[in-house]
């Protein structure tokens, strides 16, 4: 395969026309190129790059920038082309130089002949970007970054496209129609809830501000919502997305603050409810079995915002209200994106009414269900088998899921170099613990727990923990994990947990459990949870924990008998 050659040219009409005169496939051949200013970028391919440009030329919104960048390989075709175009889409919008003018309608994941052999060919390319300065960072190191996983310009697969055309004839069937639809997304961690909210919103954002005379740059599913009637109805929208959980929260604004079309200001945590003045047309709630009921807050200042939002809302502070019930009365159509088994406090929504929540929207036709595994390379199969085990329903043989590293290890002291090793090699790897010793370096201290000589610090900080400087030193809890991804996990099972022979069962121990919020009994419903209770949602946490890898996971357990038990499986 040849070189392929990165032609730089002034974006302008005279300095195109001279490009154009140079040789042939200027004007017949496919070709990717960008254009771009000091801040904005644009991705594109065509098989005729000098009538590409000029259309560009005479684009309001594109005539601004500045520089044209033409990638030429005789051995190009349209699929190479599309593939690439897709590529540097994505690494440019997760990059920190440029923001990405595209739609992201048009992202392609087509299979095409020698595939692999050009994708290979592709990283020269991509290097070469680098050496020039167009992208800041490394492939590898971009890929890894949050701005990149929940990126709206990615490719989606068939359950999720189909999800993202159903939730579009839905929602402009209800507006035209003057009526409301509530649909609920279900699926298993690693399914990709969040990037199809994060795409639907960028999606409806690309429709109203498009024009007539910008088409799409290509043919998909969703080109026929870039016409007259749709644009009209998506200029006018009032968008939102909630996110219960802090961490993710603010990782999902600055993805929103780089992307045009979106606003960091459209992202909410349920306590922002009360200063909506203005309904929305469309709340997308993110992990929805985190919204809490009426509970004992952290805060005395929260204990009194939920009673205000509730008179606000419903002029009346009825405790039976929900943080659900806040979002339906916001908002004239929602979207629930949600997993019942990532339930882990019991302040979250009752399973009841998550329930409900599901079978109604099944009975409406308005339920959307996610399986393609996304995360973890071992696919869906091992999701379903870590539930299985967990659940202990498990009946069959110790399993092995191809390349993927799962392992039980013996003394801590191989599980930190695990993960040192791991993390050496490709980055994000990570040490995670269910919540089994208290957290009483806030105090002073200066570690939190020991283990084998080890001392063990618990994550410094609650926002954007796994990227910070310390993390690979510390060791992760639910609240900050929950929603993200690590190429590597290094699961820590606590004495919050223990196997007892008798019964031939996992138990929980209360006295071993340090979450005071994860136990605590909800006196304003007055509410007791018994250890069976309390059970269910520690096993719920460790099923998000150990679904975190996307290489693999390797799992220290405390309780020498839980220990026994699990190398039946790991």
């Amino acid at each position: 395969m040849t070189d392929s050659k990165l032609q730089r040219v002034p974006f302008d009409k005279d300095a195109i026309g001279v490009w154009a005169t140079e040789k042939p496939e200027h004007t017949n051949w496919p070709v990717v190129y960008t254009i771009h200013d000091s801040e904005n970028i644009y991705v594109g391919e065509t098989t005729n790059a000098v009538a590409r440009m000029r259309q560009h030329l005479a684009s309001d919104s594109k005539r601004s920038l500045q520089v044209a960048t033409f990638i030429i390989d005789n051995n190009f075709n349209k699929s190479v082309c599309l593939d690439l175009e897709s590529h540097l889409i994505r690494y440019f919008a997760a990059d920190v130089k440029y923001k990405v003018l595209n739609s992201n309608s048009g992202i392609s994941d087509a299979d095409y002949y020698q595939r692999e052999s050009y994708r290979e060919h592709f990283k020269d390319i991509f290097e070469e970007l680098v050496a020039s300065g167009a992208l800041t960072r490394s492939v590898p190191d971009i890929v890894n970054s949050d701005l990149f996983k929940y990126s709206p310009f990615k490719s989606l697969t068939s359950d999720q496209g189909i999800a993202v055309e159903g939730i579009l004839d839905l929602f402009f069937d209800a507006l035209s129609g003057n009526k409301k639809a509530s649909i609920v997304v279900q699926g298993e961690p690693g399914t990709g809830k969040t990037i199809v909210a994060v795409y639907l919103l960028k999606l409806l954002r690309d429709i109203g501000i498009s024009r007539p005379d910008e088409p799409t740059e290509v043919d998909s599913v969703f080109s026929d919502y870039f016409q007259d009637g749709f644009r009209e109805i998506a200029s006018e929208l009032k968008l939102g997305l909630l996110i219960p959980q802090l961490s993710l929260r603010e990782t999902i604004k600055k993805v929103f603050a780089k992307t045009p079309g979106l606003d960091k200001a459209m992202v909410l945590a349920p306590f922002d409810i009360h200063k909506v003045e203005v309904p929305f047309d469309l709340l997308i709630v993110d992990e929805t079995h985190r919204l809490q009921q009426r509970n004992n807050q952290p805060a005395a200042s929260l204990n009194t915002k939920f009673r205000e939002t509730n008179e606000q809302l419903f002029g009346e502070d009825n405790v039976g209200f929900t943080q659900l019930d806040w979002v339906k009365a916001i908002s004239r159509n929602q979207i629930f994106l949600l997993d019942q088994q990532q339930t882990v406090k019991p302040a979250d929504l009752p399973p009841q009414v998550v329930s409900n929540l599901i079978t109604h929207a099944k009975i409406d036709g308005h339920f959307f269900p996610l399986t393609s595994q996304m995360r973890v390379t071992a696919g869906g199969d091992y999701i379903e088998y870590i539930s299985q085990v967990l659940a202990e329903t498990y009946a069959g043989s110790r399993r092995t899921f191809g390349t993927y590293e799962l392992g039980l290890v013996e003394t801590y002291s191989e599980m930190q170099d695990l993960i040192l090793e791991r993390n050496s090699e490709h980055g994000l790897a990570r040490v995670l613990a269910g919540y089994a010793w208290p957290w009483i370096t806030k105090d002073g201290a200066d570690f939190d727990f020991e283990i084998e000589g080890h001392k063990l610090v618990w994550n410094r900080r609650d926002q954007d923990w796994i990227n910070s400087e310390t993390s690979i030193e510390e060791v992760g809890s639910i609240h900050t994990i929950q929603g993200y991804d690590l190429n590597y996990a290094g699961v820590i099972i606590g004495p919050e947990l223990s196997f007892d022979k008798g019964t031939q069962r996992i138990v929980f121990n209360r006295d071993n459990y340090h979450d005071k919020k994860g136990k605590e009994n909800n006196r304003v419903l007055n509410r007791e949870y018994s250890d069976a209770d309390l059970l269910a949602f520690v096993k719920n946490i460790y099923r998000v924990l150990l679904t975190r890898g996307v290489r693999g996971t390797f799992v220290y357990v405390v309780d020498p008998g839980l220990r026994d038990y699990l190398k039946r499986y790991f």
